[in-house]
């Protein structure tokens, strides 16, 4: 199988992923309402990112250069998938912006409005509080909104 194919299926297994999470998103709207379709999709979707902290926690609770390494360079297709930029990496703070996004992609290539596809983001990033909280980091990320360049902007700093 030739180098570009995978690549070619990889990508279409992040759309894949994006279409799923809002298709149960939309289910659960449509049950639910909307506040409550996204408490219980973002408990979810935390839950798997807990599982996934496992890989990082040799690092914490303050081995940023560390985890830099292993997260970044651990970023599919050599990173071009998301383009991180490492805005800041010392004790006190790793900070990565995302530039590409193939679930905000495969959202806005459904055709979501630009709100819609924020709520989106914002479901979906809660899989990386729950990877670096479960591997003993404290996190936050300013997710995608319309307009905005780039997408997710991570801030991992020391756990406690």
């Amino acid at each position: 199988m030739s180098e570009e194919r995978l690549r070619t299926q990889l990508y279409d297994s992040f759309k894949n992923r994006a279409i799923l999470y809002y298709l149960i998103f939309d289910e659960l709207r449509g049950e639910l309402g909307a506040e409550r379709a996204e408490e219980i999709i973002k408990r979810a979707i935390y839950r798997r990112g807990q599982q996934k902290g496992e890989r990082y926690a040799a690092y914490a609770p303050d081995d940023l250069e560390g985890l830099k390494e292993a997260f970044v360079g651990g970023i599919p297709d050599g990173g071009a998938m998301f383009g991180p930029e490492v805005l800041r990496c010392d004790a006190g703070a790793l900070d990565v912006k995302f530039h590409n996004c193939p679930l905000r992609d495969a959202w806005l290539e459904m055709g979501l409005a630009g709100e819609e596809v924020a709520t989106m983001c914002r479901i979906a990033a809660r899989i990386d509080n729950g990877t670096f909280e479960a591997a003993g980091f404290e996190f936050s990320a300013d997710t995608w909104q319309p307009g905005g360049e780039g997408c997710c902007h991570l801030h991992i700093r020391p756990g406690r």
